[in-house]
C-alpha cells in the first residue's frame, strides 16, 4: 500500500476515533498518576482536527500538509503538556515528510522527526515513564524493518508493534518526569497515560497503512 496523502488522513481519522473509543481509558490512567485530563484533552483535540479536515475545499498535496495541520491544531485546541508535546511532534514529523508518498525511509524519517519533537519539549529520555517509551521503541524497530529491507507498511507495523510493548514496559517503572514524578515510588504499577496514547496513535498510523497488529 503506498504511504500517500490519503493514507495520512485515513491515520487521522482512525486516530481520532482510537482517542475517542479509549477517551475514558485515557483518563483513568491519567487520574491515577496525573491531573486526569489526558482523555478530554487528546478527545478535544482530534475532534478539531476531523473538523478542520472535513471544512477542507480539497485534500492537501503532500503528506506533511496533513501533518501540519494535526500539529497546529493541537497546539491550538489541546491544553497541559500533551498538547504542546504531540503538535511538535506533528510539526517535526511535517517538515521531513513534503512528499506526495513515503517509501520505508520516509516512515523511518517520519518516526524519528516525532521522537526528537518530542524529546526537545519534553526533555525527557527513555526509562522516566513517558511517551518517549512508547516512541523510542518503536523508532528503533522501524529502524531495523527498513534495514532488513521491510515495505513501509511493515515499517510502521513493527514500529507500532514496539510502541505497544513499549507503553506496557512503563507500568513497573518509577517517573522522574512530568506530574508523575510527584508520587515518586507510588507511580510504579501504572501504564503511563500518554505512552498509552501514543500506542493507540501509532497502531491507528500502522492500521491505516495496513499492517497486521
Amino acid at each position: 500500500m503506498t504511504l500517500d496523502v490519503a493514507w495520512a488522513i485515513d491515520w487521522v481519522r482512525r486516530a481520532a476515533t482510537a482517542v475517542v473509543e479509549h477517551r475514558e481509558e485515557l483518563v483513568e490512567l491519567d487520574r491515577q498518576i496525573g491531573d486526569g485530563d489526558h482523555g478530554e484533552n487528546l478527545t478535544r483535540g482530534f475532534t478539531a482536527v476531523v473538523a478542520k479536515l472535513d471544512a477542507l475545499a480539497e485534500p492537501p498535496a503532500l503528506v506533511g500538509d496533513v501533518l501540519r495541520l494535526v500539529a497546529t491544531t493541537l497546539m491550538s485546541t489541546v491544553g497541559g503538556a500533551s498538547g504542546p508535546l504531540y503538535g511538535t511532534a506533528f510539526l517535526r514529523a511535517a517538515k521531513v515528510t513534503g512528499l506526495p508518498a513515503l517509501g520505508p525511509d520516509g516512515v523511518v524519517a517520519l518516526l524519528e522527526a516525532g521522537l526528537e519533537g518530542i524529546v526537545a519539549r519534553g526533555k525527557a529520555v527513555p526509562g522516566e515513564k513517558t511517551m518517549v517509551d512508547a516512541w523510542a521503541p518503536a523508532v528503533a524497530a522501524a529502524v531495523q524493518a527498513a534495514e532488513e529491507g521491510a515495505p513501509a507498511s511493515e515499517v510502521l507495523g513493527s514500529a507500532a508493534r514496539a510502541a505497544h510493548a513499549g507503553a506496557l514496559a512503563t507500568i513497573p517503572l518509577v517517573a522522574t518526569k512530568g506530574r508523575a514524578s510527584y508520587l515518586g515510588e507510588r507511580s510504579a504499577g501504572h501504564l503511563d497515560p500518554g505512552a498509552r496514547s501514543s500506542d493507540l496513535l501509532l497502531a491507528a498510523a500502522a492500521l491505516a497503512a495496513g499492517a497486521q497488529l
